[in-house]
């Protein structure tokens, strides 16, 4: 009698969520994909992108963690004031309802609306008008609202409001950069609530090498040791470089003319990795979102501990160090990022994403990574994650932003930061 109600509710559209397949997770890669180009447009620092993925995606997941059940766990009771989303009251599609309320929640923390709701009624258009949708709405709404709540208890809209910072007007400390001297990028992210970390500074990274002009220092040698290398890359290190580049806002100036070009930033690269991962493997959209969900917990907590680190120590930038004291007008290959040197962002956020990845998917996960194609840029194949992060990280010693010491304590920090984000987070 149950198969014969269960194949009549099939036939009439009324199935429960909790009895119909997971859906296919196309519309969940189109949903990242737009989220990732409005925020490309719009213009966010490194640190609020990695907000902005793990809020929507944390959304996403939890409304098709309701709609089918027993299959993956909630993050409520794994993540401290995390909602307890209640089971969907009403028959909804449980795909609609979770595509729903990732854009839902990206359009409260994007700037252009507008392209938000254009993305929404794009994506919107591919479903059919049943009973349900209607349903699915109302509850991607609920589960977005609760994502909203409990994102704005996460200090940032507090750090909006905390004094202008100030440069440290001491020998060896970060200074801004040319060519347009932007002010220091997020100089309290620190203060951002964590997810899984225990606090900012739980995985904090061995002191940077100490300042010195002394040309016999360990300091002046990895100055120059950059210095060097950059005055004589290889073709494949400028490829590697400029692959990973990921600057959100690349200033050029000619003569009194200054022009920007965008791109996606390292967070939104490791994103689309985890797209091309899903895609391969041929992930539904539950595991897809898993995956997305997992990945940008690591990137938003290793932006807290990285960021904790650069304005703690505060190391000048080797383009400083070595127009002051090694040759006057260098410059290197990449535009300095305005925020301090040490621990390497990339390398740190890098290493963590690529750990979640292999605990969740093999460390023998082979891929193309087609990234930056839509900016000019050829696709660049890897054996695994963590050889993707090893490249993301010296493509930074490469470019002339690094020193080797804050690339190798990166990829260690953030290896702790996603092993313990595998620990900590049982999805």
């Amino acid at each position: 009698m149950k198969k014969i109600l269960l194949i009549l509710a099939c036939l009439y559209g009324v199935v429960s969520a909790q009895q119909r397949s997971v859906p296919d997770a196309a519309p969940l890669h189109r949903a990242e994909k737009a989220v990732t180009d409005i925020m490309v447009h719009d213009i966010f620092s490194p640190p609020v992108a990695s907000r902005i993925y793990l809020y929507t995606n944390a959304a996403a997941y939890e409304v098709l963690v309701k709609a089918y059940p027993g299959r993956h766990r909630s993050l409520h009771g794994q993540v401290n004031g995390f909602p307890d989303l209640p089971r969907p009251r009403e028959t909804i599609d449980g795909g609609l309802s979770a595509v729903y309320a990732f854009l839902i929640v990206g359009k409260r923390l994007l700037f252009s609306e507008s392209l938000v709701d254009d993305s929404l009624s794009h994506i919107l258009a591919g479903y059919r008008r049943s009973a349900v949708f209607d349903a699915s709405l109302r509850y991607g709404r609920q589960a977005a609202d609760s994502i909203i709540a409990w994102a704005d208890k996460d200090q940032y809209k507090e750090t909006r409001k905390l004094p202008r910072y100030r440069f440290m007007k001491k020998e060896g400390k970060w200074i801004p950069t040319p060519p347009a001297y932007m002010s220091a990028i997020e100089p309290y992210w620190n203060r951002i609530r964590t997810v899984a970390l225990d606090s900012a500074s739980q995985f904090r990274p061995a002191p940077p090498v100490g300042f010195s002009k002394d040309t016999g220092s360990a300091f002046y040698r990895q100055a120059y040791e950059v210095y060097e290398a950059a005055n004589r890359l290889t073709a494949a290190q400028r490829d590697i470089a400029n692959f990973w580049d990921c600057n959100p806002f690349a200033v050029t100036m000619e003569g009194h003319l200054s022009y920007a070009v965008k791109k996606i930033s390292p967070g939104g690269h490791w994103i689309s990795i985890v797209g091309i991962a899903a895609r391969k493997k041929g992930s539904d959209m539950l595991e897809a979102s898993l995956l997305y969900t997992m990945s940008s917990i690591a990137l938003f907590d290793a932006f807290i501990a990285c960021w904790d680190e650069k304005y703690r120590s505060n190391v000048i930038r080797p383009e400083t160090y070595i127009d002051a004291y090694i040759n006057e007008g260098w410059r290197p290959l990449l535009q300095t990022p305005p925020f301090p040197e040490y621990n390497s962002g990339h390398s740190v956020i890098s290493a963590a994403t690529a750990t979640v990845l292999e605990g969740l998917l093999g460390d023998q996960f082979a891929f193309d990574d087609t990234s930056e194609e839509e900016f000019g840029l050829p696709a660049r194949s890897f054996t695994s994650f963590h050889a993707a992060a090893e490249e993301a990280a010296v493509s930074r010693f490469y470019g002339g932003i690094h020193y080797k010491a804050a690339i190798s304590g990166g990829l260690v920090c953030g290896k702790n930061i996603g092993q313990w984000v595998l620990e900590r987070i049982r999805l």
